[in-house]
């Protein structure tokens, strides 16, 4: 079978998706079972992939589900929990006093927080976290979710403590040939990766400093009375303070410090800086922009969950108070995530698992107390003490997130183990490189000299089938380390393009958006959030691929 026939058939699932959700508006939960239903059948006959693989696949990603849920269930409840502790109510105050200004609120709120959020916990959480939180502020369901998303961008290749560069780069690339040339060369592997890593850090800080700038304009230019790009555009000078308030300690700590650091501590750094000068009024334009009424927004803007904090009387904890369980959040995702803690290993260690699933090579394993959901269900019971909660309204918020889990379970119960399918489509017994690297082998087979271009391109594809920039990593890592070889290029550049790519794909990775979308009631415009968060996207691919061909070409 030609490497073009295969390429077509790996990427008819994608296409279809897109096609139905983006094309004609379907929701996810019809779209999703046909797309696993044409994967699976393309991987057995196309692929010769057994059934029992398929079915194994299929398993590993009903794992994968259960930990994607729980850190659903995780953030609805806290969101839940501190909304009928008073709390949603004094945080919105608090970021009212800052200021009113909802593009102010973006940066802050979205970009750093959400920042922040991501390089402690990663997968996904920050969208879960924040979405939630910017409609309880009075933001639209649907405006939240394309911020949250749109946030898993620069963050994204250090989040989770370094994660999708110490598993999926290393496990990508790291092989005891390279290792040798290296050492031959006078070098290292872990060398090798700090070098990837600043350049990581470089491409992301570049692109990465006009995210701020492209949250805002998006959201005036879909979600304002005027429908407006100029308004976004009126705020210009704070958004690139507030992107380089972030970017640059993220870059110092990418050159310096390593791939643990630069989400970690350049978000709070920025949030520290850019929050102190908001409330000095520094670079705020004079007029402040705000959503239309509610009764003018559009039906589709709005989600099921009812956070409209009917009582507006009801006192709550003071802002310190209300602001200790995000605070906690943060903490405990952090103290559970350093390797040089024994938290880590503890919880970690602590498993479910399947070996050898129906007798195949593949595994499936979570392990639920490491899980950010389970810190969040932590933080929830302590809120409940903290903010002297009644137990009957305790009640009321674990019945409405348990609730709000059905839509979102149905649709990645067909969406993640369509996923592994196109990752294990490998184990054939035919030679035939698995679904995602025959589509990347065309790509790279197709463009030649300027394949820098689309190397990017490459990771976000990786990104938006797995949902995750480390599966992409794992992926894709290694092939394009082989295609720069091949194209006498720099292989750590085009390697760290890939991680850059994988980043940006996060803000279109299907079950990220059912995920944020699940937090929020929302389900059901996947479509709609996709055309929006598709923009963001194709500027960073684009852009970073601009960069790294410009460089390669001039090195």
């Amino acid at each position: 079978m030609s490497l073009s026939l295969l390429a077509l058939l790996a990427v008819l699932p994608i296409l279809a998706s897109a096609i139905l959700l983006v094309g004609f508006r379907m929701p996810a939960k019809t779209v999703m079972p046909l797309a696993f239903i044409l994967t699976a059948i393309i991987a057995y006959f196309g692929w010769e992939l057994s059934f029992t693989d398929i079915a194994a696949s299929t398993i590993q990603g009903l794992f994968i589900t259960f930990d994607i849920l729980f850190i659903i269930f995780g953030a609805i409840l806290l969101l839940n929990v501190l909304k009928y502790s008073g709390a949603v109510r004094v945080i919105r105050l608090g970021f009212t006093d800052i200021s009113p200004d909802r593009r102010v609120q973006v940066v802050i709120i979205a970009w750093l927080f959400g920042s922040f959020i991501e390089g402690a916990a990663g997968f996904g959480t920050p969208a879960a976290i924040v979405a939630p939180l910017m409609v309880a502020l009075g933001f639209p369901a649907l405006a939240a979710v394309v911020m949250g998303m749109m946030v898993q961008s620069t963050a994204v290749t250090f989040g989770a403590v370094g994660t999708p560069v110490l598993v999926g780069l290393r496990g990508g690339l790291f092989s005891e040939g390279l290792e040798t040339d290296l050492i031959a060369a006078g070098s290292s592997f872990p060398e090798y990766l700090q070098l990837i890593t600043g350049n990581i850090a470089i491409f992301h800080a570049i692109a990465g400093t006009l995210m701020p700038l492209f949250m805002v304009c998006v959201m005036t230019r879909y979600f304002g009375a005027n429908k407006s790009w100029k308004e976004g555009l009126q705020i210009f000078p704070f958004a690139l303070f507030g992107g380089l308030a972030f970017t640059i300690p993220y870059l110092l700590n990418g050159l310096f410090l390593g791939p643990e650091f630069p989400s970690l501590l350049g978000a709070p750094i920025g949030l520290l800086i850019v929050t102190a000068a908001a409330r000095r009024g520094f670079l705020l334009p004079k007029e402040s922009w705000d959503f239309p009424p509610k009764k003018d927004w559009e039906t589709d803007w709005l989600g099921k969950i009812d956070i409209s904090l009917k009582n507006e009387e009801q006192q709550g904890p003071n802002l310190l108070l209300a602001w200790i369980p995000y605070v906690l959040v943060g903490v405990l995702l952090v103290l559970t995530r350093l390797s040089q803690l024994p938290l880590k290993a503890f919880l970690s260690n602590l498993k479910i698992s399947w070996e050898s699933i129906l007798g195949t090579g593949i595994n499936a394993a979570t392990a639920p107390l490491y899980l950010p959901g389970a810190i969040l269900v932590v933080v929830c019971i302590i809120t409940f003490y903290l903010h002297k909660m009644r137990a009957e309204d305790f009640k009321k918020a674990l019945g409405e997130s348990a609730r709000m889990l059905l839509g979102a379970g149905f649709v990645l119960v067909f969406t993640v183990p369509m996923v592994r399918i196109y990752i294990n489509s490998g184990l054939n017994t035919t030679d035939l490189p698995a679904m995602p690297i025959a589509m990347a082998e065309w790509v790279a087979a197709s463009v030649g000299a300027i394949y820098p271009l689309f190397a990017p391109s490459i990771g976000a594809l990786g990104a938006f089938i797995a949902g995750s920039n480390t599966v992409s990593n794992l992926m894709f890592s290694l092939f394009q380390f082989g295609v720069a070889e091949r194209l006498a290029m720099p292989a750590n550049i085009i390697v760290a393009m890939q991680a850059v790519g994988a980043a940006a794909g996060n803000m279109i990775a299907i079950h990220n958006v059912v995920a944020a979308s699940a937090t929020v009631g929302l389900l059901g415009q996947e479509g709609n959030i996709l055309r929006k968060t598709i923009i963001p996207t194709l500027y960073y691919v684009f852009f970073v691929g601009l960069m790294g061909l410009i460089f390669l070409q001039f090195s």
